[in-house]
């Protein structure tokens, strides 16, 4: 498995959360949810995505837009529109006295009107759901145009929300993925598009097989002459190669990959840290803590057990 299969072979929807929003201009809502990454798109009409201290971002009819969750951001019909409502989760429907709990098989909130916005959102609700190292490559926001992706188009999934009809949460879940597969492979291919540097590196014969070595075995004692030994060339050209490509030299990028492991396999197992430290390459609980300390700032039962965060609203 190539390294872009491995990072995304981990996404997978339960229980997604989708809802179709028939809007009335002006409008704008506060998304405060917490939910690790959300999708959405317009139906019809133009919508802008706004995160504080940053420039306004536009989604078009049939965009795809993908948003990390680590903040709370706007969604409105004009970047200078004033959010009225705050919604702190992904089953919404925003009505007259503000944001009103969703209920029925319905999906789609609000009454239909001829040239009314209509937004569609989908929300990964889980971090296990989602590798972290795809969480941490991701940019704030990533807007995929509608003509650079073949599949889903908005009509099929609008469609299927609409609709209640027997295994509809299970397509729900796999359109969520789909969406979400072809963003990333979209932005991927586009060279301009400030995709990771170790995704590009994949193509060339000496980094990339570096790469797919480390993906495929993190937890064997690298060093670079050992790595060096089993691509097949001299210590001083993996290194040089290799930095040059992927952006920093192979052992720090090793350093970072295991701790991406380890933090995901901290949120979704319950295994304990000294069995966690020697999955990823570690030789114990303590090693791995410091090198987690190092990288991320924190301790590994921290990440494990956050803090809450005060929900707006």
């Amino acid at each position: 498995m190539d390294a872009v299969s491995e990072l995304l072979a981990e996404v997978r929807a339960r229980g997604a959360v989708f809802r179709q929003t028939i809007m009335r201009p002006p409008w704008a809502l506060r998304m405060a949810g917490g939910a690790p990454l959300t999708l959405a798109t317009m139906v019809r009409g133009r919508a802008w995505i706004v995160l504080d201290q940053r420039e306004p971002v536009p989604i078009e009819v049939g965009d795809i837009a993908v948003v990390r969750g680590d903040a709370p951001y706007t969604v409105a019909d004009d970047p200078a529109s004033t959010p009225s409502l705050v919604v702190t989760g992904a089953d919404y429907c925003p009505g007259a006295e503000g944001v009103e709990p969703a209920s029925g098989p319905a999906r789609t909130c609000g009454t239909p009107a001829d040239g009314a916005p209509v937004l569609l959102s989908g929300a990964f609700e889980q971090r296990g759901e989602l590798g972290e190292r795809l969480l941490r490559a991701l940019p704030d926001v990533l807007v995929v145009p509608a003509g650079d992706r073949p599949l889903p188009s908005a009509e099929m999934v609008a469609e299927e929300v609409a609709r209640d009809r027997p295994g509809r949460q299970l397509v729900l879940d796999r359109l969520l993925d789909l969406m979400l597969v072809s963003a990333l492979r979209t932005w991927f291919d586009d060279p301009d598009a400030g995709a990771p540097a170790w995704c590009r590196a994949l193509n060339d014969p000496v980094a990339g097989a570096a790469l797919r070595l480390l993906h495929d075995a993190p937890a064997r004692p690298w060093t670079v002459a050992a790595l060096a030994a089993e691509v097949g060339v001299a210590r001083a050209t993996l290194a040089r190669r290799f930095t040059a490509l992927v952006g920093e030299p192979p052992m720090a990028y090793l350093a970072s990959w295991r701790i991406a492991l380890a933090a995901d396999l901290l949120r979704r197992t319950d295994h304990t840290v000294d069995t966690i430290a020697r999955k990823v390459g570690y030789a114990n609980a303590f090693a791995l803590s410091a090198a987690f300390k190092r990288l991320r700032g924190t301790r590994p039962s921290d990440h494990r057990n956050p803090e809450p965060r005060p929900r707006a609203g």
